[in-house]
Formats: structure tokens, sequence, C-alpha cells
């Protein structure tokens, strides 16, 4: 308007560039709180799969058999039937699966990060083994069974399996959703295929310290189950599959649990379950949904980083005796602790910190 006030303007200028500024604040605010929510929903849809979802299935497809559906399910079963030991032979990767984005929401919740030290040669085959267990492996899920923190950028044309219980591929649905990550199960017989009948460059992540490593994970403590752990040494021996010793930083700090002293009823029943079934069941927690003030089955947001060593050569020998497994053994565990050693000041450790082996 001709006639306006020039101060009018420039007041009337002045507040709406005020007006667009708060604008914009709120909404990076609101941003910000979204993408936190989606990072929490992406590590929570994972826990539960990695708990109830193939007791879940297991449920609901026997209920179909009760219901005008049970054409699905006998479908599904028989499908099953015919897919039984695809696990055994790596499974169904799937790099869309791998790729997906709830993946680095999962990442960048932590956050989680993978360090690589040394160069991995395509021509070899190599068993990683992972410290500590944790309470449900996070960093080894998402480092190797996932793309989040481009494992195959960082290590081109090395393929990750990492091994799990056999049993849980016996759950229906569940195993489907294993194999599209790589996971593979943790027995003999597959093992023996991926690093014989597979080719080369294949990298199988054994969380070496298992059911009984995971009973003694707590925040603060560094500890692994190791000293009497020697099958997956004999493994590579066999096949001539060099070692490759890993420790995960954090992974012990996004649970809290109930730790059973050794002679109480807790412990008693812990082991039993780890006996006869092969896993031992934790009494743990961590943060709510909603709130970190509360307690949930949602993980701690603390940092995760993971670092591979260097690769220790191993021979191939097919009858290896128990000093040929004895002196490689010895070798990776002062390989892991060496690691652990170089870099536990860079992620927040005293330089008094000692890694315990049990």
């Amino acid at each position: 308007m001709l006639g306006a006030d020039p101060n009018s303007q420039l007041s009337t200028g002045s507040s709406i560039l005020s007006a667009l500024q708060d604008l914009f604040s709120i909404t990076w605010l609101n941003r910000s709180k979204v993408e936190k929510q989606l990072q929490v929903i992406s590590v929570l849809q994972w826990v539960l799969s990695f708990l109830v979802l193939g007791v879940a299935c297991s449920a609901i497809l026997m209920y179909t058999f009760c219901t005008d559906c049970w054409l699905i399910a006998v479908l599904y079963f028989t499908w099953l039937a015919f897919d039984w030991n695809t696990p055994k032979k790596g499974g169904r990767r799937s790099q869309w699966v791998r790729n997906w984005a709830v993946w680095r929401y999962f990442r960048d919740y932590f956050p989680i990060q993978l360090v690589k030290t040394h160069n991995l040669l395509t021509t070899r085959n190599y068993i990683f083994g992972y410290h500590p267990h944790g309470i449900m492996g996070l960093g080894a899920f998402c480092n190797f069974s996932t793309e989040a923190t481009e494992v195959s950028k960082k290590f081109p044309g090395i393929r990750p399996y990492l091994a799990t219980l056999a049993g849980n591929f016996r759950m229906p649905v569940l195993r489907e959703y294993l194999m599209s990550g790589g996971i593979c199960p943790v027995n003999r017989d597959t093992i023996d295929y991926l690093l014989s009948k597979n080719g080369s460059g294949n990298a199988i992540i054994i969380v070496v310290g298992g059911a009984a490593e995971s009973l003694s994970s707590m925040p603060g403590k560094n500890a692994v189950t190791l000293r009497n752990r020697k099958g997956f040494v004999k493994l590579a021996l066999r096949h001539g599959a060099d070692l490759v010793p890993t420790y995960s930083f954090g992974e012990n700090e996004v649970y809290k649990q109930v730790i059973f002293e050794e002679g109480s009823w807790g412990r008693w029943v812990q082991k039993k379950f780890q006996k006869y079934i092969g896993f031992a069941p934790c009494i743990f927690h961590g943060r709510g949904l909603f709130s970190s003030d509360t307690w949930g089955l949602v993980p701690y947001s603390k940092p995760i980083t993971t670092v591979v060593g260097e690769p220790i050569t191993i021979p191939k020998l097919e009858h290896p005796t128990q000093q040929d497994i004895d002196l490689y053994h010895a070798m990776y565990v002062e390989a892991l602790v060496k690691l652990f050693d170089k870099h536990k000041t860079k992620f927040g450790l005293p330089e008094t910190e000692v890694l315990e082996v049990n």
C-alpha cells in the first residue's frame, strides 16, 4: 500500500520472519522426535521378533488348522518339509531385506559402529569369534546380518553368516526372517557346508561364549567365556579357515540383568535350560517404549562399537590333534586380549581395564 507507514511494514516483515523461524524450529523439533521414535520402534520390532515371533507364528498356524483357512497352514507346512535343510546350506540371503531402512534406524538408536582393522582376502574362508554375547548380541546382528554399517563395502567379496541356535530355524516364519539376513544355524553340518562346499570368501560369525556368557552380562563388565571353548578352533583347523578375533565394546551396556549367584536356585534353573534346551533364560530389562525412566524391553541407547581384528592364518589339518587345537586356541586368546587392550581407551574404558577370560 502506497500510503502505509514504512515502520509498520518493517514491523510486519519482522513478525512474519519470526513466525517462519518459529515454524521451522518446531518442525525440526518434531522431526527429531519422530526420528527418535522410529529408532525405538525399529529396535523393539527386532527384540520382539527375537523373543516371540517364532512361538506366536507357531501358535497362529496351529490355530489356523482348526479354521476354514486350514489349507494355508497345510501349504506352509508342506513347504517347510521340502525346505527343511535350506538353513544348513546358508539359507536364502536377501540383499533387499539386509538394506531395509529400518536397520539404519536400528543402527542410529545406539549408535552401532563397525571398525575394520585389516583387509580380508576373498580367496580365504574365515571364522569370526564374536565377543561378548551380551543379552541378545545386538551388535553382531546389526553389523553382520544387515548392511546398516556397510559390512559388504568394508569387506568387499566377503559373505558374512551370523550363526545362531539351530532351534530358531524350526520356528515357522521366524526361520524365513532370519535366513533373509544371512543368519544360519550354529551346528557342525552348516559350518562344514559353508567352509567346504560354498566356495571362498565366507565368514561365519560365531558368538563363542553363547548362553553361558550371557548369564554374566552386565553393564561395566568385560568378561568372555572362552578358556574351554575350543570347538570353533577345531572347525577352523579342519577347513583351514582363518580365525578373526572380534570384540564389541558396549555390548554389555544395553541391558541390565538380575545375576544369580553360583549355587542359587535361579542359576540352577538357568543351567538346566542351557543344558537341555540350548539357551539360558535371563531376567533382564531395558527402558520403556516412551520413556527412558521406565523399565521395558527396549535396550538402553549406549554406543556399541564392534572391532574386527587381524586374521590368524590357520593351516588345514583334516585330523587336528589336541596339541594343535590348544596351540591355535592360545594364539586366538592372546590376539583377542591384544585387540581389547589396543582399542579399549578409544571407547571409554580406562587404561587399567582388563579383559576377564573365563
